[in-house]
């Protein structure tokens, strides 16, 4: 008998658990985004911390240019060793103010 599969985050790779999962479109729903995907609300919010609904339309619409990205590759290094269920407030990125 096979072990259950379970879901892990698209970004961090962790286990998503149960606690603080969020749905993130892939291409922002203003720019008319259906796909999306289900990961970790930290990671989610370190996406959009990081990255303008334009430049996620236009560059970072899939999770393998994401990861391309200095900061996000910083972010899951440091996030990778939290359990699946933590959580700390992101700050805007320098970048994007």
């Amino acid at each position: 008998m096979s072990a259950p599969i379970r879901e892990t985050c698209p970004l961090c790779a962790r286990e998503l658990g149960g606690a603080r999962i969020t749905e993130h479109h892939l291409v922002p729903r203003r720019y008319k985004g259906r796909e999306t995907r289900l990961m970790h609300a930290i990671c989610h919010r370190k996406i959009h911390a990081t990255f303008t609904d334009q430049e996620l339309r236009d560059r970072y619409h899939s999770f393998e240019r994401l990861l391309e990205h200095e900061d996000i590759q910083s972010f899951v290094a440091w996030v990778r060793g939290k359990p699946p269920g933590f959580y700390v407030g992101t700050k805007m990125s320098r970048r994007r103010k």
